[in-house]
């Protein structure tokens, strides 16, 4: 038998909604065959068989909420052979003393050396959950045995070697990073019965999550500019005259992803993040665009935005948002980026100052268009002015390094003949 264990599908999931399954018992399925539908913190994705055999049992029924990663929720019949879950109680037994090896192996089993730790460059196979409480526990994840599935490290092990001197108490690590306690409603003055009280889907977590750690524990700091746009609205008509035809149309946001793009291949140091083991320089633009969507928001990413004309932004945007806002994105499409723009303009919103979204070292945010009075020599005029602030993470992006990205940028913007050359 195989079990089928619920699929880690992003960096950030531990959990997920079983929403569908596509086979049901009796059904023989194939490695590669579509057999179910997962709700993550960020989109819904389809689910493909890395086994073949005959459906035994479905352990998870279809909407299924709060599935914990590397939970077996299905078993199939087939050459691999694999163990059944186990009663808790029997599980807690087991967890204590160890594998128990099949008894014809025992004597020879008994014998062996413990496992020797992982070598450099060999893959650790680890939940997110354990791989971030190792982190916060300052544990080295190569020096643990793991108990999980096919010899995964799980909590329980990063626990294990918390209680055992080896870094800080389970509890510490269990709390490490996550979101502050904070008092009731009720003790804060709003009395039970005078709200409605929403329950916190994944990704509503997952954003409190991520958030709370980048705007806690990454150095950052604001810069602000002021960038006249009537020149590329005015480029931005004839562009669109120009597309009409293909049914293309270029907005304000396009033409910013594409001077973004060119302004970090001018200014590469900006195109970069940090990392414990130094400062990844990126090869290539890849601008992540902030997407509003029920119940939170995604951050799409227009690879290699540098080799791409507006026309092809502009046509992948549109795509990426739709299937964002229809929770239909592949992980590859919302995972990674080297650096983001979000935009608030269309709200009218004149300035605002966006969190990190690591490990970029930037990220942009854009203010409303609007007709306001400048100063052209010794006099007045009125010109269309867009305010942006970049927010930097000082460990990579410093204020000079911000500053240049920014010269780089506005001529761009202000001038959009000069990112069309």
């Amino acid at each position: 038998m195989t079990d089928i264990l619920m699929p880690a599908l992003s960096p950030t999931m531990e959990e997920g909604v079983l929403a569908k399954w596509h086979v049901k018992v009796g059904d023989t399925v194939s490695a590669g065959d579509v057999i179910a539908e997962i709700e993550t913190d960020k989109a819904t994705m389809e689910v493909e068989a890395v086994d073949e055999g005959e459906v035994l049992e479905i352990l998870v029924e279809a909407g299924t909420e709060g599935v914990k990663v590397n939970t077996p929720i299905a078993r199939l019949a087939g050459d691999d052979a694999a163990p059944a879950p186990k009663k808790p109680e029997t599980a807690k037994e087991d967890a204590k003393a160890g594998p128990k090896p099949e008894p014809a192996a025992e004597k020879a089993e008994a014998t062996k050396a413990p496992p020797a730790p992982a070598k450099d460059g060999e893959r650790i196979f680890a939940s997110p959950l354990a791989r971030r409480l190792a982190k916060d526990a300052g544990l080295d994840l190569k020096t643990l045995k793991g108990t999980g599935p096919h010899g995964r490290i799980v909590k329980a092990d990063v626990e294990s070697a918390g209680k055992g001197g080896t870094a800080k108490s389970a509890t510490a690590a269990a709390t490490a990073g996550e979101p502050r306690k904070v008092q009731s409603l009720a003790q804060m003055g709003i009395p039970d019965g005078s709200y409605d009280l929403i329950p916190l889907d994944g990704m509503r977590k997952a954003i409190a999550r991520r958030l709370t750690d980048s705007f806690r524990d990454v150095p950052h700091f604001p810069l602000t500019i002021d960038c006249e746009i009537d020149g590329l609205l005015a480029a931005r008509a004839q562009v669109n005259a120009l597309l009409e035809p293909q049914g293309i149309k270029v907005s304000v946001n396009d033409f910013i992803m594409k001077a973004v793009a060119m302004a970090l291949k001018a200014v590469p140091e900006a195109n970069a993040s940090y990392s414990p083991e130094g400062i990844a320089m990126h090869h290539h633009a890849d601008v992540a665009m902030a997407v509003a969507i029920d119940g939170g928001l995604i951050t799409p990413i227009i690879r290699a935005a540098e080799t791409k004309s507006l026309a092809e932004i502009a046509t992948e945007s549109k795509d990426l948002a739709k299937r964002a806002r229809d929770r239909k994105l592949k992980p590859e499409e919302f995972q990674g980026g080297t650096f983001s723009v979000s935009n608030l303009g269309m709200f009218g919103i004149k300035s605002f100052a966006s969190i990190l979204n690591e490990p970029q070292g930037a990220i942009m945010s854009v203010g409303a268009g609007e007709k306001r009075p400048v100063v052209r020599g010794d006099s007045l005029a009125v010109a269309t002015v867009m305010t942006v602030t970049l927010t930097c993470d000082h460990r990579v992006v410093d204020g000079a390094i911000g500053a240049r990205f920014l010269q780089a940028f506005k001529p761009m913007i202000e001038n959009p003949v000069t990112m069309l050359a």
